[in-house]
């Protein structure tokens, strides 16, 4: 027997005052991240996505990820949806303890405090699904998702060499991990 669990819903102010909520994501939010990740793609470096979901596909994503009982929430500023955060758990039985990790944030949310906030709420979701291991990538030129990553206890576990093609250059890419076990935050 499955016991359903509460969702997971985290609201504070950000460093700017601003009313900020986490919660799992509803169809109903769709248009709004579709729209906010629009311009993130537009400026086109850290994140990995060359154009946004239709309606429907997002609809229909955001079915799938409930369906498999994985985190996907919605960072709400003000009422409106200004970014994201998921957790794909591994689809193998033999892989159900680890999770891949995702998240952005449109520019507007950026630097208020939020993905710090973003980071708890992942690591509750994910010890109240039994995780073992948080992975993610990142590539090397993000400096601040990396110290924010390394703050939270995550390691680099290796590197692909220049993996990606940013702004003219190319960029590596670092997989990243983090160990429920081995960790107290």
């Amino acid at each position: 027997m499955v016991v359903a669990q509460e969702p997971l819903i985290m609201t504070f102010t950000a460093k700017d005052d601003t009313d900020v909520t986490l919660r799992p994501v509803q169809k109903s939010d769709a248009y709004d991240i579709i729209t906010s990740v629009a311009s993130i793609i537009k400026e086109g470096t850290y994140i990995q996505k060359e154009r946004p979901r239709t309606l429907n596909e997002e609809h229909q994503f955001i079915e799938e990820m409930k369906a498999n009982d994985n985190m996907y929430i919605v960072v709400e500023v003000n009422g409106a949806a200004r970014g994201i955060a998921r957790v794909v758990r591994g689809e193998l039985e033999m892989k159900k303890h680890t999770g891949l990790f995702r998240t952005w944030l449109h520019e507007d949310a950026q630097g208020k405090g939020i993905g710090k906030k973003v980071m708890e709420y992942t690591f509750e979701w994910c010890r109240m699904h039994n995780l073992h291991k948080l992975c993610l990538t990142v590539f090397a030129s993000n400096e601040i998702a990396i110290t924010l990553y390394k703050k939270y206890g995550f390691v680099i576990e290796g590197t692909q060499k220049e993996q990606a093609y940013l702004n003219g250059q190319y960029d590596d890419e670092l997989f990243m991990a983090y160990f429920f076990n081995d960790q107290k935050t």
